[in-house]
């Protein structure tokens, strides 16, 4: 396997850039052009070697090119996944920051750092290496790999495993059978194989037959962990509000379980870049947050069950504990917070439903990205998520679509986010349009799309369909006595019917008409469905936890 490369370009400072990344030559083909020019003539010899650039760095002026942003321009149409870095010298930091930084809120690059004023200056690599690590997770196959899949084709569930194990941190590489890791793989099988298979952290291969059997095989069942004594704070959902949740909850001393259907962070777990966090001025991926954020509950003393559907909720009563039973067991707990999140509402059309996992995808699909190379896809939706996927996309395909029934993304979606769609020329958006039928021989290969003001029809070429259609709640498994509005969403606060307020009174923000039972995040009724907010709630709702929980007179 090839080195990949960062390409540096420098005129004006050429011995201080190169300098700055001396300590990355062991790992990465380091290279310096003097121009624009060269540049592209490295890029292009290093493409056609069969590697890649994993990143371009250039000072704040570039002696052939209009402007820096004209020179990453050229260069992202030959190496879109490259991650792109402004590195100014200090005499012109300032100065040329006023007309460089709009540039990064249009995604034209994705950092603007002031260049290495000497050895170890650790602000500037720990920005560095935060931007490579988000590139070497995005690559189709990693070089660091957690988790051997042997599979004979890239099949539906093969995909559906990735996508977890990426959302969960773990960077993984599909094998087949008669390759080298396929049969290191193989030796471990007891019997006749069945696949895919997963080998993971040196425990016994699982024989998958669902992303469940992952999830299990990988973080074990809760019947095979002690849960014999009652917990104080249940969490379903492990999303930003449920992540929250354990966090504030455990570094307070509750004990703290997480039960979490499918990967941890939720909806927001997929969004390869989210620029509008608090804390994060260069972003960070919805993987990388949920995952500090669990190893930030783990550190104070949570306990997560990954894969656990719960399929019934027992209000407690008189002193009893709720009760949380799944598939592997039951959780008893004095306090139960719901932060299930909300789904992707369907499509509904039925020619597409058939072909889900095989070029149609319901959310971001992160490692379904990478098999979009060179290919035309289309994402419906107009919120954030719809735009974080078209931009992600945009790195591997050859064009992406979006589509919308509103005249414009302007209601929908944050101004960062359209602007980057706006300035990237893989991206285009067709309003007022929507999907009415699709089909292929096995996999999506044509879309029709209507005008949703004439009526008119067209059939359209397409390798991929990704549908953020917008939020339905989880809520199947909650109990009749929990109020709910007539969209399913769980009732909190003055939002509960005056029939369950108590003394004139409606329970505090966050309670549900069940004492003991709350609610935080999207799937709580007029929340605001924003990652930042989510996460707002689930911190808040831990006092009043505490407060339920307190003995009388405390």
């Amino acid at each position: 396997m090839s080195i990949p490369a960062i390409v540096l370009i420098g005129a004006e400072h050429p011995d201080e850039l190169r300098a700055g990344f001396a300590r990355y030559r062991q790992e990465y083909d380091v290279r310096l052009a003097a121009s624009c020019r060269e540049a592209l003539e490295i890029t292009h010899d290093v493409v056609g070697a069969g590697g890649t650039v994993a990143m371009f760095v250039s000072e704040s002026v570039v002696p052939d090119a209009e402007s820096v942003l004209h020179a990453f321009h050229k260069l992202r149409e030959k190496v879109p996944t490259a991650r792109r870095v402004i590195t100014a010298h200090w005499d012109r930091f300032l100065t040329d920051a006023p007309t460089l930084r709009p540039g990064m809120a249009a995604g034209k690059y994705d950092a603007y750092l002031l260049m290495p004023r000497g050895v170890r200056d650790e602000e500037f690599h720990n920005a560095i290496t935060d931007l490579l690590s988000d590139w070497g997770s995005t690559v189709a196959d990693p070089e660091v790999v957690a988790v051997k899949i042997v599979s004979p084709a890239r099949d539906g569930l093969t995909l559906a495993i990735r996508d977890f194990l990426d959302r969960m941190g773990m960077p993984s590489r599909v094998y087949a059978p008669d390759s080298e890791g396929g049969r290191f793989v193989l030796d471990l099988v007891e019997g006749e194989a069945t696949f895919p298979l997963v080998y993971a952290l040196n425990r016994p291969v699982i024989r998958a037959r669902t992303v469940r059997d992952v999830a299990i095989g990988i973080y074990g069942a809760p019947t095979d962990l002690d849960l014999d004594h009652v917990v104080d704070v249940a969490v379903v959902g492990g999303g930003p509000a449920g992540l929250a949740t354990a966090v504030y909850a455990a570094s307070e001393g509750l004990s703290t379980v997480i039960l979490e259907a499918e990967a941890i962070g939720g909806q927001a777990g997929t969004s390869s870049m989210i620029r509008n966090y608090l804390g994060f001025p260069r972003g960070i991926s919805g993987m990388r947050l949920a995952q500090r954020a669990r190893n930030q509950a783990l550190r104070f003393g949570a306990r997560f069950y990954t894969g656990q559907v719960v399929d019934e909720l027992r209000p407690g009563s008189d002193g009893a504990p709720h009760v949380l039973c799944t598939e592997s067991g039951e959780v008893h707990a004095r306090s139960v917070v719901i932060a299930s999140g909300v789904a992707y509402r369907k499509l509904r059309v039925e020619p597409l439903e058939e072909l889900v996992g095989s070029g149609v995808f319901y959310g971001a699909a992160m490692t379904a990205a990478r098999e979009m190379e060179g290919q035309d896809v289309f994402v419906v939706g107009g919120g954030n998520s719809a735009g974080q996927a078209a931009v992600h996309l945009a790195r591997f395909a050859r064009s992406v679509t979006v589509l919308v029934r509103r005249p414009s993304l302007g209601e929908t979606m944050s101004s960062y986010l359209i602007g980057e769609i706006e300035h990237n020329p893989r991206i285009s958006v067709r309003t007022c349009t929507h999907v009415v039928d699709g089909g292929g021989d096995g996999r999506l290969e044509w879309l029709c799309l209507e005008d949703v003001r004439t009526d008119e029809r067209e059939r359209v070429s397409a390798y991929g369909l990704f549908l953020l259609l917008g939020a339905e709640p989880h809520c199947d498994w909650i109990p009749a006595e929990v109020a709910r509005d007539p969209r399913g969403f769980v009732l909190t606060g003055r939002d509960v019917p005056k029939e369950h307020w108590h003394d004139g009174l409606p329970p505090a923000e966050l309670a549900t008409t069940v004492p003991g039972i709350f609610c935080a995040g999207d799937v709580r009724a007029g929340s605001m469905k924003r990652v930042a907010s989510a996460s707002g709630e689930g911190a808040s709702v831990v006092p009043l936890v505490h407060a339920y929980l307190a003995p009388e007179g405390d």
